[in-house]
């Protein structure tokens, strides 16, 4: 196996008295997307800043693209690209004037920046409005835009710092077609998102920090499977939830919640559970179900579960009825 094209070892970094990496380990393989996941606070952007040369760990290594961040800064430079969160676009300027801007400041002979410039927007849509002032562009033309302009060297790895916040869902879905785009052409992506179906739709895999460190890593299917499956069930009469309750306690062994007036959902441990077993055990109770089913955790709840915050945004609508 190759070494990770991006890998941080250890990386620590304090603000003060705020300690924002607590030992931070990631690996990043070439060609691959990889979403980093992670509550307010956590440490996603001090990690991404690291990695992208804008700021020095206080302890720890990083190397990206097999260049140590710190000691090689100018060589990581010249293979990375970066995408914040806001688009640093000028919009006085068109498309068209700020890409090849940018081609000259990347140091491109003026010729070459044209023909790149020219090239991007065809490739990424934007050709149409590529002499138009960006200030008429809407919100998810600019972030493209924006994106486009960190591939104006080809970089190796392109890291994009939650890079379709405010979109509308069309404009995400552009903004995820263009990413899609660049990883087929061999760019490594590193990908901060606070959207988790963002990251289970587009990420190859999934590094989940928390107070400063990774807490989980690997692909979003693997991570639901470690999490388990939920059985749901919903009740022809709501006045049997408890009785009901008690089944599902019974068969789990944790207390289901409340998801509805008629309707429980606990999950499940290791191991198969047969449908007609739990029907024919309700039954038992005198229980009558109208529905029941097997769930596989949706990637917000692996989230939830793994940063300790499962319940909170459940608080008002569901509740433990055993």
């Amino acid at each position: 196996m190759t070494d990770p094209i991006v890998l941080a070892e250890g990386l620590n970094k304090s603000f003060g008295d705020t300690r924002a990496l607590r030992g931070l380990d990631l690996g990043v393989p070439e060609g691959t997307i990889c979403g980093v996941l992670g509550p307010n606070g956590a440490g996603k952007t001090t990690a991404v800043r690291i990695l992208a040369t804008l700021s020095a760990p206080d302890a720890g290594h990083a190397r990206v693209a097999g260049y140590d961040v710190v000691r090689q800064a100018g060589r990581v430079r010249e293979r990375i690209g970066l995408a914040g969160q806001f688009a640093a676009v000028d919009e006085k300027l068109t498309g068209r004037a700020n890409l090849r801007m940018f081609g000259r400041l990347c140091h491109l002979p003026r010729r070459e920046a044209h023909r790149r410039a020219d090239d991007l927007l065809e490739r990424f849509g934007l050709a149409d409005a590529a002499d138009r002032r960006v200030a008429g562009y809407s919100g998810g033309m600019r972030r493209r835009l924006d994106l486009i302009t960190c591939l104006i060297q080809r970089p190796d790895v392109l890291f994009l710092d939650e890079p379709t916040t405010g979109l509308d869902p069309r404009s995400r879905t552009e903004i995820w077609d263009a990413v899609r785009a660049l990883v087929a052409d061999g760019t490594t992506v590193l990908l901060t998102t606070q959207y988790l179906d963002e990251a289970d739709r587009l990420a190859d895999d999934i590094a989940v920090v928390d107070h400063g460190r990774v807490i989980a890593t690997g692909a979003p299917d693997e991570l639901k499977a470690a999490i388990g499956d939920s059985l749901d069930v919903v009740l022809e009469d709501p006045g049997a939830l408890r009785p009901a309750a008690s089944v599902l306690h019974g068969l789990a062994g944790t207390d289901p919640t409340m998801t509805g007036a008629d309707r429980l959902s606990v999950p499940l441990p290791g191991g198969a559970f047969r449908l007609a077993d739990v029907v024919r055990e309700l039954d038992r109770a005198g229980v009558v179900a109208a529905d029941v089913r097997l769930r596989r955790p949706t990637l917000d709840e692996v989230f939830l579960r793994l940063t300790d915050s499962l319940a909170a945004p459940f608080a008002d609508s569901e509740e433990s009825v055993r």
